[in-house]
């Protein structure tokens, strides 16, 4: 490493330097206010550390890791039941229980770190590279071997920065894309996106938009969040559950606490029928760019009244409304994105087995950790 540049590793957000935030301006989900969410709300199997790279004894660069125990888990996901998931399960379960992970497993997108402008990329992620072993020799301290150590989502362009020896021994893996929305910068309301779209997609606007005639749509706020606690996690952990793969849920008062600590950058929205809340859907304001989070639904109504593609178009109407460039869809639930003018994005990543021998293996191993989705990408627009 080169003596210039060291790290230091945090174990809680009352550590990190004072000027931490002057680097977290690419993303606010490596900004204090996230990290003392995940601080305060991360999910049961995962322990999170914060990283600062300092060159020369100065803050350069900032990341954050994310420790995995799938053991804790019940469900690594429920949807398929084959062989195939028997096998991924088996494997998890002996092999790769235990995970770090460099990046943000709750998120699709590079939110691992941020460097200032200045700073040597290459350096910067050997650095952290050596961080990561160190984190691994914690944990072995307190009795957790780490199996997998990864590096996540990353573009095209990012992953260049990773052409150092350090990662000669790691699998270089591309799973599932992000589904990235750009709102045309014509686009001034609802209705011109609509207008944009070919005769196929308007009937299917339409269509969509119709079953959902007695759905009431309602922003809720703190107090409602607290109020439907119990509600929001069921149909939250109903989604959660039915995902092909899993490696966490979210502990029931991680939307609570997401708007104590954000307030107005994160907008919860309830779906009611008759009263009762039978969806939700979640967004956070990240700058120019609007993220998309976690959601749930009654899968019965989901089904019957297009629930989820009208939460993609309520989703799409805000964002031109408010003046956002573009919307995270993140990963998952590919063609009913693209459906709506999402367009998948490559993302890459690192993966390494601390057994040299299974590590060889990796490119056979990881068809099982991270199956392949096939889908059909969509056009809307004229």
């Amino acid at each position: 490493m080169n003596p210039s540049f060291s790290y230091k590793i945090y174990a809680s957000t009352a550590e990190l330097p004072t000027n931490w935030d002057d680097l977290a301006t690419s993303t606010i989900f490596l900004s204090k206010k996230y990290l003392q969410v995940l601080e305060k709300s991360s999910p049961e199997n995962m322990i999170c550390h914060f990283i600062g790279i300092f060159k020369n004894d100065l803050l350069e660069g900032i990341a954050v890791s994310q420790f995995l125990d799938l053991n804790k888990l019940e469900s690594f996901g429920e949807r398929d039941k084959c062989i195939k998931t028997a096998m991924r399960n088996f494997a998890f379960k002996n092999f790769s229980s235990n995970v770090l992970l460099i990046g943000n497993n709750m998120l699709t997108g590079q939110n691992a770190f941020a460097f200032s402008d200045e700073i040597d990329k290459k350096e910067a992620i050997r650095t952290l590279k050596t961080a990561s072993l160190a984190l691994n020799e914690l944990f072995r301290s307190k009795g957790k071997k780490t199996h997998i150590t990864s590096f996540k989502d990353f573009d095209e362009e990012e992953i260049k920065n990773f052409e150092i020896s350090e990662f000669k021994n790691n699998y270089q893996f591309s799973t599932q894309p992000n589904m990235v929305f750009t709102i045309n910068e014509n686009w001034k309301s609802e209705q011109d996106y609509i207008d944009s779209l070919s005769k196929k997609y308007r009937d299917q606007f339409k269509r969509a938009r119709k079953k959902a005639d007695l759905i009431e749509k309602r922003k809720l706020h703190l107090e409602d969040i607290i109020k439907y606690e119990e509600t929001i996690y069921d149909l939250y952990f109903h989604v959660a559950k039915n995902a092909p793969f899993n490696t966490f849920f979210l502990p029931k008062n991680h939307f609570r606490t997401f708007k104590e600590i954000f307030k107005d950058k994160i907008l919860f929205y309830g779906y009611f029928i008759d009263g009762k809340l039978i969806g939700f859907n979640t967004l956070i304001k990240n700058g120019e760019v609007m993220d998309t989070y976690f959601l749930g639904y009654d899968e019965s109504i989901q089904r019957e009244k297009m629930l989820y593609l009208n939460m993609l178009y309520d989703m799409i109407a805000y964002s031109i409304n408010k003046g956002f460039k573009e919307i995270v869809f993140a990963r998952t639930a590919l063609e009913i994105k693209s459906s709506v003018g999402a367009k998948p994005v490559k993302m890459f990543g690192f993966i390494e087995h601390s057994n040299a021998l299974i590590n060889s293996y990796m490119p056979k191993f990881f068809k099982y950790l991270e199956p392949e989705t096939i889908w059909q990408e969509r056009n809307p627009f004229k």
